[in-house]
């Protein structure tokens, strides 16, 4: 079976979002998976089985199993239309377990296609705020089991120093901190996502079906183009776009390491 490492929302290399890609040639049960995302130990392991109208595709980071995953379904993508598993002008299709999901070729970047999450405002945890070293926050939402956290700038959510098992212990889903943008760029975040293991995730997809329509309606978008940047160590671009319940994320890919796994030594 072909393995592929691959940085997801980045130009170049050593950027973005790594990922491992498992094309699978057979079934394998969850538990094989699990083993091989710990192998791989990256934030998210993607794998891939072929059926008659697309893909199947399933994420494991290191310690289980998540419902959704943008960067490796880019890196996924990446590696289908690159390695020669489907023609640059088809639409791939992957059935998920967050629905059916598509990606297209354009120009170089990878557009995915998937299902927005509408914050709405919520009353702040004061753990986790307290977990965040935060002590003010302009806006404070939550989606589904996810928290949205506006901060004053840019520069407070670089600054952040989180308590991550504390973070752990108080939140089940992302903690995305988030604020308007500068220069290049209409907003920044970070993401912390202690729940499935990962203290701070690179560039996350998934945290930007949240961002979206939060941004999209704060900066009145309108479905406009928005560019937005992760403001993690590697730090990762995408080009996101609101259309009613859908969430367009585009991005770069490279792909890093490509190899076999040795199934029978």
């Amino acid at each position: 079976m072909k393995l592929y490492q691959v940085d997801a929302f980045a130009k170049t290399l050593f950027r973005g979002n790594p990922a491992a890609v498992c094309v699978l040639t057979e079934a394998k049960d969850d538990s094989w998976m699990q083993s091989l995302a710990q192998e791989m130990n990256l934030s998210e392991t993607a794998f891939l089985r072929a059926r008659e109208d697309g893909y199947s595709l399933r994420w494991f980071t290191p310690t289980r199993e998540v419902e959704l995953c943008g960067h490796a379904t880019l890196a996924s993508s990446h590696v289908l239309f690159t390695e020669g598993f489907a023609p640059l002008a088809s639409q791939l299709r992957f059935h998920t377990k967050s629905g059916i999901l598509t990606a297209a070729w354009s120009e170089g970047q990878l557009v995915l296609d998937f299902p927005a999450m509408n914050p709405s405002s919520a009353t702040p945890s004061k753990n986790i705020l307290r977990a965040l070293g935060v002590e003010e926050v302009v806006d404070y939402q939550e989606a589904r089991h996810h928290t949205v956290i506006r901060l004053r700038d840019v520069q407070a959510v670089k600054a952040l120093t989180p308590d991550f098992l504390a973070l752990k212990e108080c939140s089940s889903g992302l903690v995305i901190a988030t604020a308007k943008g500068e220069g290049d760029y209409d907003f920044v975040s970070r993401v912390f996502a202690t729940y499935a293991g990962i203290p701070e995730d690179p560039v996350t997809g998934a945290a930007h079906c949240c961002l979206a329509p939060y941004w999209d309606r704060v900066l009145e978008k309108n479905g406009a183009l928005m560019e937005a940047f992760q403001a993690s160590r590697r730090g990762g671009a995408l080009t996101l776009a609101l259309s009613q319940d859908r969430v367009s994320l585009r991005g770069f890919a490279r792909t890093v390491l490509r190899g076999e796994l040795l199934l029978d030594s």
